[in-house]
């Protein structure tokens, strides 16, 4: 990334602010063509800042975004309210790949996570807090199938270095939960508790997976990050650069720097900041993890 706009030390992390002005609703990094994308969700923007810049670039696309994943031909697929978008940064071309033609009003897409194979997968949420958000995954071919309902808000969508785990959060109920997931045919089994994260006092709303499997979680009601092993134990706790973290994504070069999207304002009253960088995107330096290669999405055509 380039120079950083600010940086300090906490807890013997660097920690750097890497974007010039704040989100209302940061979330969804991306480290994807060596350059770091995120999300406005509230503003329905994409922003994106390359290593060999100093200023990043911004996509108006409306609506609310809930989060976004590589795509073929440098294009990005995308959540927004109640559709699976194909965008191209390039062009500004934005393709419908699904609609979710019959959808409660109250429920939106939101948190976004490609499988090993590229698939997508999306859980939902209810706007108003309520169980209305379901888990939809769609591959290329325009496949959609739903592997869970009842979800109140649907975070944390991760998977394990091999694949075979899929891991979720239902950010309310303080829970990360799991599943077998065949990485050949994207079938999924029941989910099982995890980790119960109510004892910290947080529920968990981005998350990411390191190459050793460990999974972090943005703890977006106690100002931390947490790593948690592949066996749900707690490995550390530490404090996030803003009050209201949401997401993570390892990236860099070597892949072993995390980037935090923050919030500002969720548009909710559920999560308004009141730290002077709440909606910035920070950089953490030092953490001795890394992060894996992301997936691709690659469209065959369109669904409906």
């Amino acid at each position: 990334m380039p120079e950083a706009l600010s940086e300090t030390t906490v807890d013997g992390l660097t920690v750097h602010r890497v974007s010039s002005a704040p989100s209302d609703l940061g979330e969804s990094p991306l480290w994807w063509g060596e350059t770091l994308w995120w999300i406005d969700g509230v503003a329905g923007q994409i922003h994106c800042q390359a290593t060999n810049s100093a200023h990043g670039r911004s996509f108006d696309i409306g609506g609310h975004i809930g989060g976004i994943a590589p795509a073929s031909a440098g294009r990005l697929v995308l959540s927004r309210d109640h559709q699976v978008l194909l965008f191209d940064p390039a062009t500004g071309a934005l393709d419908a790949l699904l609609t979710l033609a019959e959808a409660d009003p109250l429920m939106r897409l939101n948190d976004v996570k490609l499988d090993r194979q590229g698939r997508f997968l999306c859980a939902g949420m209810g706007r108003d807090g309520t169980a209305r958000g379901a888990l939809h995954q769609l591959d290329g071919a325009g496949h959609h199938a739903v592997l869970r309902d009842g979800i109140r808000i649907g975070n944390g969508l991760c998977l394990s270095p091999d694949g075979g785990t899929l891991y979720m959060a239902d950010t309310p109920d303080r829970t990360i939960q799991a599943c077998d997931y065949d990485p050949d045919t994207g079938r999924a089994g029941p989910f099982r508790l995890h980790v119960d994260t109510a004892p910290l006092g947080s529920g968990v709303d981005g998350a990411t997976v390191d190459a050793a499997g460990n999974i972090w979680g943005a703890m977006i009601r106690t100002a931390s990050i947490a790593c948690f092993a592949p066996d749900g134990r707690l490995v550390t706790q530490i404090p996030a650069p803003t009050d209201l973290p949401s997401s993570l994504a390892f990236g860099g070069p070597a892949r072993d720097r995390l980037f935090v999207t923050s919030i500002r304002d969720s548009g909710t009253g559920r999560a308004v900041s009141t730290h002077p960088q709440g909606g910035h995107v920070f950089a953490l330096d030092g953490l001795g993890a890394t992060g894996l290669p992301e997936a691709v999405f690659t469209p065959e055509g369109t669904a409906t």
